[in-house]
């Protein structure tokens, strides 16, 4: 079966992760993550797209984008893709691909789902064992929502400013949120939304997701179409 096309939407909130091929490192230290970390904010920034949230840890990369156009999700993430292997093969004098293909990406509600995905990133470095807490990792946004550093490549989404009235209000109600942690079955609604390109959302906002493009937003039903029938005159 064809792979469905990318669903990309102007002034939507996309989830993207992007994987090393064969779960193989993406990056071997911190010159690398940096290089790649600034690939992405060069390009967001050219492309006129908004980074909400990111963690970069060994062999993925996962990002909460919102872009001013259909085309600044693809742009940036095609340009960074073949850019960053250029740069990865020439340091580390390796040659093929880097990538587990293109990247993946699906459209969250946000007001259901914004502040659990990035809960669910900044937790990704704890699952994998690489900290124990995730204000110990360098690499995600995590230290910036929760007031330890100013990250000038994160673009703050409107509903984290809804936490709370003072900065200090809206960092530790965003600290509370990471503590508190995520359920299992939210954590896989998000990998199966991201990994098979179905929104994120409720009826509502699908159905509103339909109404600006052709491609099908829901799995189709299993089995094959029933067929119709049709009379038939014996003579």
């Amino acid at each position: 079966m064809a792979r469905l096309a990318r669903l990309t939407l102007a002034g939507q909130v996309h989830l993207v992760m992007l994987r090393g091929n064969n779960r193989q490192p993406v990056v071997r230290d911190d010159a690398d993550r940096q290089v790649l970390l600034d690939m992405l904010a060069e390009q967001a920034l050219r492309h006129r797209v908004a980074m909400h949230a990111y963690v970069l840890t060994d062999n993925q990369v996962q990002l909460l984008l919102t872009p001013e156009s259909a085309e600044g999700v693809p742009k940036m993430m095609q340009a960074v893709g073949r850019s960053y292997v250029r740069y990865f093969n020439t340091r580390h004098g390796r040659s093929g691909t880097l990538w587990e293909g293109r990247y993946r990406s699906t459209l969250i509600q946000p007001e259901r789902h914004l502040l659990g995905c990035m809960t669910c990133m900044d937790l990704e470095p704890v699952r994998e064992r690489l900290v124990d807490e995730p204000a110990s990792f360098a690499w995600s946004s995590h230290r910036h929502h929760i007031g330890q550093l100013h990250d000038k490549r994160v673009s703050t989404h409107p509903l984290y400013w809804r936490l709370g009235n003072t900065p200090f209000a809206r960092e530790a109600a965003y600290a509370e949120l990471v503590r508190a942690g995520l359920a299992a079955p939210q954590i896989e609604a998000m990998a199966r939304a991201v990994w098979h390109g179905w929104p994120l959302g409720d009826a509502a906002f699908v159905a509103s997701l339909q109404q600006q493009t052709d491609r099908r937003l829901t799995p189709a039903k299993a089995g094959r179409p029933a067929k119709t029938s049709s009379s038939t005159s014996v003579s």
